[in-house]
């Protein structure tokens, strides 16, 4: 079940114009891909959280300037992009006692994929598996 576990790149900095932009010339310049990414606010810090082409190249280079980085393990699952989508993974999910901490989501021609940080991976991905849903292999995001 290790190739359902994706890698995310969580960067921890102060809450200041120019900072979100700092992080993403250091990945430009590495020629990363950021793939999906979210921002969240607390105190006065910022928490970017990116799933990246090469999440070890992006640990490292941003740990070099100075950023507090983080791996943090979350899965993917292809969602229906309609009404109701979102209910039936968080259906599957709550029916197998399994909390979500936190999660976002993109939506392009391959259709909508949430990305879920959930407090038990591998009961997750056996749940979602079992139901049918669609979790995504971390090798989709490299």
């Amino acid at each position: 079940m290790d190739t359902y576990v994706i890698r995310q790149v969580s960067v921890f900095s102060e809450n200041r114009p120019g900072r979100l932009a700092a992080i993403a010339r250091a990945l430009q310049d590495e020629k990363i891909n950021i793939l999906a990414f979210s921002i969240a606010e607390a105190d006065g810090f910022g928490v970017v959280r990116a799933l990246v082409d090469r999440p070890d190249r992006a640990f490292e280079t941003l740990g070099s300037l100075g950023f507090n980085v983080a791996f943090t393990d979350v899965i993917a699952v292809k969602m229906r992009d309609e009404p109701g989508g979102l209910y039936e993974i968080a259906r599957i999910l709550g029916d197998a006692q399994i909390n979500i901490e936190y999660s976002y989501a993109y939506s392009g021609k391959e259709g909508a994929v949430l990305i879920l940080r959930v407090d038990d991976v591998q009961s997750a991905i056996q749940a979602l598996l079992e139901s049918g849903a669609g979790s995504m292999e971390s090798s989709a995001f490299q």
